[in-house]
């Protein structure tokens, strides 16, 4: 991976997680709006504690995603590689016979 990757990837990490914590703040203001017996220091806190909330189930969905899309990548590459040895032993067994053909036909 390049230093361009990686300073793109670093960039769209800090976006998503820039929107994701703006979702957690729009998610804990909706909850908390109808809970108008909340003084403001009360609704400031319960708001901070869902948003960290969402935050964290986010992130932990992030880390399951990325572990899975590692499994199901270590998984493919397993079938590609046992396609190409298949492929490859098919070709030379039909080279093989070709040539032994050839041969007989020269003979």
């Amino acid at each position: 991976m390049s230093i361009t990757d990686k300073f793109l990837n670093d960039i769209e990490g800090h976006l998503l997680l820039a929107a994701t914590r703006e979702e957690g703040r729009t998610a804990a203001a909706r909850f908390s709006a109808p809970l108008h017996w909340l003084t403001d220091a009360q609704r400031d806190e319960v708001e901070r504690r869902f948003e960290a909330e969402y935050l964290a189930l986010a992130r932990g969905s992030w880390q399951h995603t990325a572990e899975r899309a590692g499994r199901l990548r270590d998984e493919y590459e397993a079938v590609y590689r046992e396609l190409r040895r298949r492929l490859l032993a098919g070709w030379l067994l039909t080279c093989a016979v070709a040539f032994a053909v050839l041969v007989a036909c020269l003979a």
